[in-house]
């Protein structure tokens, strides 16, 4: 019986079962042998009749959106294959991003302090045997999300919201004026949003056979037993390179125990660990990274996944009508998970933007496109991702992404918080980026000869034209902010696009974390 069997058995919700599935479908993703859906359509007859302004398939974020825009007056419908409702495990968070709600008017204040089911500081940044780092309010605060979605379903519905539970998206045919969607009973909507995830049957077909450009692996627990439980990790490496992977570790004081996490970044090569065997290496290493016995602890549930992540991101659906947010649309860094965090920072502008596009019937590819418009300040972190993982046939010294990564947050912290926090948040922005990269080739003038030997003289070419145009974006900014009482008084097709130029740079140069 291996660790995983001993460790999870008779845990509810079977998740033996359940990482065996994950273990077949990354099979796939390693092997190439990937099966594209056909499951939507053009049809060239308009539509009789539309019942609904919007239809979002995937309700566990979707609702988000779904409450938002049902606050505005739009008729929306969610379609969710199961219940609604959100899972025991805490989402971490950050209390200013979680303003967003509140700004959004989805939540009140007092709503949103009830949600919180826990909070902590400091947290740890360490590499190796180097220096470590604490920073303070970054990802600190633990979300209930199963008080979060029943609130906001409960908001959705009372704005006039209809949600159809127990009901999976299965086919949809775009027409000319609308979008007849099939899932258990046809309906027909004027847009159709896909919030199904990384692996929603949209995806696939729009991604078809291409193989992902990065792969992010994460297995963990959340457990009792741990003798401390007052500080966390936000990133933590404390092994040399194994099975040609850097480990990274994550821990969060939970409501009910601690959360862990180990992760790795790499290429979908055949060759690569299992879930499975992944697994096996976070148990035979927790117990060094945490100081606790594994027979002491009381493991409450298991996590594990892989996210997919491609450098033709955000997703733009080609079909007209059709729009995917959150992980559908892999509108977060090759660096972050993606999920509640990053729809949590897109939100105003996908709620803003769409009900736009529905005010003045912008609904066509191009259109949408611009609600996923190229954002450079996520494209230069692919190579800082490519700079934390190492290839099948690479041959890299086992401290090799220690000791670089240990130089860079050094480098950061010496220019303090405003530096280093946007960063751990999937935010770039240009001055940081321009004074990390100057302080790091002061101090360390020797780390850009043993970068460019692991990522590639291609990678690097490719940063430096996304390095180009997040200082492009940064200087044009500030204009496209100055304009906005020009925008908001253009006639409504001039006014959408125009607005949407000025979240693009906005977004793209990462000054919405200011805001």
């Amino acid at each position: 019986m291996t660790l995983t069997e001993q460790m999870l058995a008779g845990l509810p919700g079977h998740p033996l079962a359940g990482l065996q599935r994950a273990d077949d479908l990354w099979q796939r993703y390693r092997t190439g042998n990937l099966f594209t859906p056909q499951v939507i359509y053009q049809a060239a007859a308009p539509l009789e009749s539309i019942e609904w302004d919007v239809v979002i398939c995937g309700g566990t974020l979707g609702v988000l959106v779904g409450a938002g825009l049902a606050q505005r007056g739009w008729r929306v419908a969610i379609l969710e294959r199961g219940v609604l409702q959100g899972r025991e495990q805490e989402w971490n968070i950050s209390r200013r991003e979680l303003a967003a709600l509140t700004e959004l008017g989805l939540l009140s204040e007092t709503e949103l302090n009830q949600l919180i089911a826990s909070e902590y500081n400091p947290a740890r940044i360490q590499f190796g045997k180097g220096e470590p780092l604490w920073v303070e309010d970054v990802l600190n605060v633990g979300v209930d999300p199963r008080l979060l979605l029943e609130r906001l379903k409960a908001k959705f519905i009372e704005a006039g919201g209809k949600l159809f539970e127990h009901t999976a998206f299965k086919l949809a045919s775009v027409h000319p004026n609308g979008v007849l969607v099939k899932a258990g009973h046809p309906l027909t909507t004027r847009l159709l949003i896909d919030a199904m995830g990384h692996f929603s049957p949209l995806v696939r077909q729009a991604r078809g056979p291409s193989k992902p450009d990065a792969m992010c692996l994460v297995v963990g627990t959340c457990a009792e037993g741990y003798a401390k439980n007052d500080t966390g990790d936000l990133l933590v490496s404390f092994t040399p390179l194994r099975h040609q992977c850097q480990y990274f570790w994550e821990a969060f004081p939970a409501r009910d125990g601690r959360t862990t996490y180990m992760f790795s970044y790499m290429d979908a090569d055949p060759r690569r660990l299992s879930l499975s065997e992944f697994f096996e290496e976070y148990w035979t290493l927790l117990p060094e990274y945490q100081g606790v016995s594994r027979s002491d602890l009381r493991i409450k549930r298991a996590l594990f996944g892989f996210f997919p992540c491609y450098r033709q991101s955000p997703l733009r659906f080609p079909w007209g009508r059709t729009l995917a947010v959150g992980d559908s649309s892999g509108s977060q860094s090759p660096l972050s998970f993606g999920g509640f965090g990053a729809m949590i920072r897109h939100l105003e502008r996908l709620v803003t933007g769409i009900d736009g596009a529905l005010g003045c019937d912008r609904l066509g590819a191009a259109a949408l496109g611009a609600l996923q418009p190229y954002q450079p300040n996520l494209s230069v972190t692919w190579l800082f991702q490519k700079s934390m993982s190492v290839g099948m046939d690479q041959s890299l010294s086992e401290q090799h992404i220690n000791t670089l990564l240990t130089s860079i947050f050094a480098a950061m912290d010496q220019l303090g918080d405003p530096t280093l926090k946007p960063f751990l948040q999937d935010v770039v922005q240009f001055p940081a980026l321009a004074k990390t990269l100057a302080v790091t080739s002061i101090k360390y003038p020797g780390l850009v000869a043993k970068i460019i030997p692991q990522v590639g003289v291609g990678a690097l070419v490719n940063w430096l034209g996304h390095y180009g145009s997040l200082a492009g974006y940064s200087a044009l900014e500030p204009l496209a902010r100055a304009l906005g009482p020009v925008f908001e008084s253009l006639p409504p097709v001039q006014r959408y696009y125009s607005l949407r130029w000025r979240d693009s740079l906005f977004y793209g140069s990462g000054k919405d974390y200011d805001a």
